[in-house]
């Protein structure tokens, strides 16, 4: 029998096990053999699911986990597992679906108690070491549970059986296919749009997030069919991010959500997809726009992942924590008597009245920064930033001077694929060769440290990767290298793309029922079921990200099998999908681009010097994709450059006027 006498997150890659290393609690990884030893020992598994960042993680442990009593309670009841959310997304998926399905609401950390062969029997949160203000006390919850497992194990069995049958029904489920039409798309905008709070932008209530997936629905919204509040509801929100406390002022990035409903108080953690989807946020802004904030916002967006987040491997660290020095958001507020310490009088209080900072502060006697007061004047918020440059770097070096939060080093590749992308993207806008640069730099470092001929890696450090990777990882890596290529014609991208392709079928297409491709790999033996990644969490969902993905990747290479492919699994997504209530958003988007199947064909001699890729440059469009053709060897093109915008299977006449082309484009339609 194994015996399991020894905390052995030492060995780990992950820094939120590493946090975890010194806990009396004797934590395994998860993995077969501390699998095999519940079922060896016929122990309950206490598992608990976090990540880096995760505030209320950080007090569990402090309060539960390094405390001896909790401990030697824990070790000699259960066989106890860390798992880290952002490294094992796929237990996370299945142990949170479980917590739902028991009439709990979700969150981190994930607190679930499993029989020996891993089926979740009970769960929960966050629990402090004894009861206080209406949660039950971790002691009292362990003894419970222990006392359940072994006085009525087999009503324990019995319901556990049950629960792993519904989650098995909802995230592996086969539903019969179902068309998606531009009438079920537009539906769902306007269910959106309804969804949005005029007076407070968002979604409404608090917390607010930014939601990227429900963010971009819109956006396509508005370039569809042009609906007019859908574009006001984007932009509005986008705005209020870039102005509100949840936007670092001084050093740049947004936080992952703010804990009230005015964009004003953020939980102070800085997660890298956030980030990357904001900059694509901010880039349809200012094409629509022309707002200066919006293109600060992506510069200082940028400036901090390259300050802050790049490792030494080459890519971007997956986040920075809410706490330093055991006080959340203590490196970011700031207090009237500090700026004036920093700032000659002068300035100090030009900045104190532009950024709201008053002697009594706005959070727990300190002041979040925020412009949230100009959040419907953009061009005066843009000037208040120019104005206080000199003060904000100045504030930038002071802080420097403070102790960090704790960065969580892991390489993730498919957040890694969402930076590229945004990067690339405001490069090609913007003309920007250094954020071209950087994008390309990133994605060659996550391929060289993270691609082999068998997988892409979820994780990767430059010296060691797991062994393991997610349908996300291929889609986001995909749509990374398609953008590369928009910006610089690239064709080995395209190669990197279709081996992506190849190597995401091999380990992740479903060859028996050809619905779609699994989230995980096939036959991993450490997972309790292996299941489709059908809904949007903060980024989109697996299945919408390898729509979206291969749709992109046929339009660059004109590939009919792959159409059928995309065809097929987008209906049977739809089947699965369309029947929920939540997490639609991403696959919608997803159908959006696979139903309009666009692409803008650009003909000429050289695309640093094309007026008509110029002007395509100029307005970007989630829903295109942009190639740029050289005329053959030898063969003059007759009458010039010219542009075709292809929707489905339609294109237009040959545009050979810039002027015309962007009329075209400004309309997002096929005609103009």
């Amino acid at each position: 029998m194994t015996v399991i006498s020894a905390n052995r997150l030492g060995g780990s890659t992950s820094p939120y096990l590493l946090q975890h290393k010194d806990n009396p609690v004797h934590w395994q990884e998860w993995e077969d053999g501390a699998l095999q030893a519940a079922r060896d020992a016929d122990r309950p598994i206490l598992l608990s699911i976090g990540y880096a960042a995760c505030h209320w993680c950080h007090v569990m442990a402090h309060e539960c986990f390094e405390d001896n009593d909790v401990a030697e309670l824990m070790n000699s009841r259960f066989v106890n597992i860390k798992v880290d959310r952002e490294e094992r997304p796929d237990l996370d998926q299945i142990y949170m679906a479980a917590l739902t399905a028991m009439g709990e609401h979700g969150g981190w950390p994930l607190t679930m108690a499993l029989t020996p062969d891993g089926k979740p029997f009970w769960g929960g949160t966050y629990f402090p070491k004894h009861s206080r203000c209406g949660r039950p006390g971790f002691i009292d919850v362990l003894n419970a549970v222990s006392d359940a497992f072994q006085n009525r194990r087999a009503e324990i069995e019995s319901s556990a059986k049950l629960l792993k049958g519904h989650l098995t029904d909802k995230l592996a489920g086969d539903d019969s296919p179902v068309s998606v039409s531009h009438e079920t798309i537009h539906a769902f905008t306007q269910q959106i749009t309804a969804l949005y709070d005029s007076n407070s932008p968002g979604l409404r209530g608090a917390p607010k997030f930014p939601s990227a997936p429900f963010l971009e629905v819109l956006w396509r919204g508005w370039r569809r069919t042009g609906d007019e509040i859908a574009r006001n509801r984007f932009l509005e929100t986008v705005t209020a991010i870039a102005t509100g406390g949840i936007y670092d002022h001084v050093g740049g990035g947004i936080a992952r959500y703010t804990v009230d409903e005015n964009w004003l108080i953020p939980h102070f953690e800085k997660m890298l997809y956030d980030n990357a989807h904001f900059i694509r946020h901010c880039l349809w802004a200012h094409a629509e726009t022309g707002e200066e904030l919006f293109r600060m916002r992506i510069d200082g967006t940028i400036a901090w992942l390259e300050r802050e987040m790049t490792t030494p491997a080459g890519g971007f660290a997956a986040s920075l924590d809410a706490d330093s020095e055991g006080e959340e958001g203590k490196y970011y507020v700031w207090t009237a008597s500090q700026i004036a310490q920093i700032l000659s009088p002068r300035d100090a209080t030009t900045f104190r009245d532009a950024f709201g900072v008053t002697d009594g502060g706005n959070w727990e006697g300190k002041t979040i920064l925020n412009l949230y007061d100009l959040r419907r004047e953009p061009e005066r918020a843009s000037e208040t930033v120019t104005a206080h440059d000199a003060s904000l770097r100045a504030l930038l070096e002071a802080r420097q001077e403070r102790i960090p939060p704790g960065r969580d080093t892991k390489v993730l590749a498919d957040w890694n694929g969402f930076a590229i992308r945004g990067i690339a993207e405001a490069g090609r806008y913007f003309g920007s060769e250094s954020w071209q640069h950087v994008a390309r730099s990133k994605f060659d470092a996550i391929l060289t440290n993270m691609l082999s001929n068998r997988r892409l890696a979820h994780v990767g450090d430059g010296r060691k990767r797991s062994d393991f990777g997610f349908a996300t990882d291929y889609a986001a890596m995909i749509n990374a290298a398609i953008s590369l290529y928009e910006v610089s014609g690239d064709e080995c991208l395209v190669d990197q793309a279709r081996e992506l392709h190849r190597l995401l079928r091999v380990n992740h297409y479903d060859h028996e029922s050809k619905m779609g491709y699994l989230f995980a790999e096939h036959g991993r033996s450490d997972i309790p079921i292996s299941t489709w990644n059908d809904n949007d969490d903060a980024n989109p969902s697996a299945t919408a990200q390898v729509i979206e993905a291969l749709t992109r990747l046929s339009l660059v290479r004109d590939d009919g099998e792959l159409d059928a492919e995309i065809e097929r699994i987008t209906s049977h997504a739809a089947g699965r999908i369309l029947a929920n209530r939540y997490g639609q958003a991403g696959f919608i988007n997803s159908a959006d681009s696979a139903i309009a199947k666009q692409r803008l064909v650009v003909s000429g001699e050289a695309r640093e010097v094309d007026p008509l890729w110029t002007t395509a440059s100029k307005y970007p469009d989630p829903r295109r994709t942009d190639i740029f053709i050289k005329p053959e060897a030898g063969r003059a093109e007759f009458g010039g450059p010219r542009a075709y915008l292809c929707t489905d299977q339609t294109c237009s006449l040959p545009v050979r006027d810039p002027a015309i082309l962007e009329r075209l484009l400004r309309a997002g339609t096929e005609s103009g």
